[in-house]
């Protein structure tokens, strides 16, 4: 009776990958398609092109100043939230300026601020820059 010599080559057990690679791609799919894209809500920031960087043409910014304690400040003055509109308003009737330019403490709530920045685009003021003074 003769024996089989087994070799080092019929030992070797193999693993077809196909199938596995199958349901890789399968999973793949199926996760890109579930996916949901979210649009995540915040401020709209507007920034300069580089052709206005290089006029010269001077502006007369509207100056808004807010201390920590919530109070307003507009041409040295102060002035109640409610009143800002009015102020941009006759600001505007004397300079002919499409900017403003807020600054604020650092300590200042943001609700303020905010409330100001509202109130600055109600009288038609449509570019409004937001500065922060670290205390």
């Amino acid at each position: 009776m003769k024996r089989k010599k087994h070799t080092a080559a019929d030992d070797e057990a193999q693993i077809d990958m196909t199938p596995m690679l199958d349901i890789v791609f399968i999973m793949l799919i199926f996760f890109i398609v579930t996916t949901s894209f979210v649009k995540e809500k915040g401020l709209d920031v507007n920034r300069p092109d580089d052709s206005q960087a290089n006029t010269n043409k001077p502006s007369k910014a509207l100056s808004i100043r807010i201390d920590e304690n919530g109070i307003i400040t507009m041409g040295g003055r102060e002035v109640d939230i409610r009143r800002v509109v009015a102020n941009a308003q006759t600001f505007l009737a004397e300079n002919n300026t499409d900017s403003a330019a807020i600054q604020a403490d650092a300590d200042t709530e943001h609700g303020v601020v905010v409330e100001v920045m509202n109130q600055v685009k109600i009288a038609g003021i449509s570019k409004i820059s937001v500065l922060v003074k670290e205390s």
